[in-house]
């Protein structure tokens, strides 16, 4: 680190390609499915996206820009989180298609909307894992000297999860098992997860 590439954000990274991305990352997806008051349909990935409490589980995903999601979970208040795994890729990659609101993107991708338990808006039929939510929080994100920016943090409350019996090995989820495809830096990369990458590191006594 005797001579690190520098560069301030606000006078640009001077790169072909952005690399906070990069950095930060792989990152897991948001794909979100939702559905707006009338009841029509919406999933869509989202790249930055998170868990950020324990008890009770709370996740959250970022929109840049006023999306369908946030409009539909405005609306309603509940989402669903839908597990993106490598078999479903391509799916996954047709649901963030640039279509009108009234356009499922389920139909879009060649999934199935199954229902969920608590909430109305329904889940990946495909997908080995769900989670329920009901939103909690939306932020409108700032900078550091308070002017808004066109984003959004939407938070919500893990209610119910859905999770494909082969993916618990004696009561233990197997996240490998799972193959969930990660969000890289790169205008197209991705990264899956496999047991290769596994290492144990238990926390100090």
């Amino acid at each position: 680190m005797s001579d690190p590439y520098y560069y301030e954000t606000s006078k640009g990274h001077g790169l072909p390609h952005d690399p906070f991305n990069a950095i930060v990352g792989p990152r897991p997806i948001g794909w979100i499915s939702s559905q707006d008051s009338a009841g029509n349909l919406n999933l869509a990935p989202y790249s930055f996206f998170n868990a950020f409490n324990y008890i009770p589980p709370i996740i959250g995903f970022s929109s840049i820009g006023r999306k369908d999601s946030l409009n539909n979970i405005e609306q309603t208040r509940e989402f669903v989180w839908n597990l993106a795994t490598l078999p479903l890729a391509e799916a996954m990659n047709q649901s963030c298609a640039a279509v009108a609101p009234d356009v499922d993107e389920f139909a879009l991708s060649g999934l199935t909307a199954a229902p969920s338990r608590l909430i109305k808006p329904p889940r990946v039929a495909e997908s080995p894992v769900s989670f329920e939510c009901r939103m909690t929080q939306i932020i409108q994100l700032q900078t550091s000297e308070g002017q808004q920016v066109e984003s959004w943090l939407v938070l919500g409350e893990v209610v119910a999860v859905h999770i494909a019996r082969h993916l618990l090995v004696e009561g233990v989820y197997d996240t490998a098992a799972a193959q969930p495809i990660l969000r890289g830096g790169g205008p197209a990369d991705y990264f899956s997860i496999g047991p290769e990458a596994l290492f144990k590191m238990h926390r100090p006594q």
